[in-house]
């Protein structure tokens, strides 16, 4: 059930990006990427752990993004992919990605999660697909992850 970005609760504060970046305020480890570097998927952890320098240097060589998914309070303005309807990077990726699974990830965050709030189950069967660096993203990934274009914004 999607909810509109304008109805209340989706002004909420508290609500999670489910594709932050480590930098972000807050930041924390919610998933770990597997599968393979074609087919790369996340694996969702049984609970939030928050970034450390400590967490940071157990994806040691590889770059933090390269091995975690991250949660963080949204930055709302302050996200290139925000816009007045919302997350944009999450309306993108239920339009064109396909679903990853047929039933929920065991997530942590769903219940504070923006995509969740504003796209419902659809933005959960795709999740796993959503990496944050990937070396070998599909089309409809790539365009996906593409921040809107000026002409996207104004419809």
């Amino acid at each position: 059930m999607r909810q509109d970005p304008t109805t209340p609760g989706a002004d909420d504060p508290s609500l999670l990006c489910p594709s932050a970046q480590p930098e972000m305020d807050g930041s924390a480890v919610f998933a770990v990427i597997g599968g393979s570097a074609q087919e790369p998927r996340a694996g969702y952890l049984d609970q939030l752990v928050p970034l450390s320098a400590e967490i940071a240097q157990l994806a040691a060589p590889l770059e933090p993004t390269e091995v975690f998914r991250f949660a963080a309070p949204c930055a709302r303005s302050g996200c290139q992919h925000f816009t007045e309807a919302g997350c944009s990077l999450a309306k993108r990726t239920v339009e064109r990605l396909p679903p990853a699974t047929a039933k929920l990830p065991p997530c942590r965050i769903r219940a504070r999660c923006r995509w969740y709030r504003e796209q419902g189950r659809e933005a959960c069967y795709r999740c796993p697909l959503v990496v944050t660096t990937d070396y070998a993203p599909s089309d409809a990934g790539r365009h996906a992850a593409a921040p809107p274009r000026q002409e996207d914004i104004d419809r």
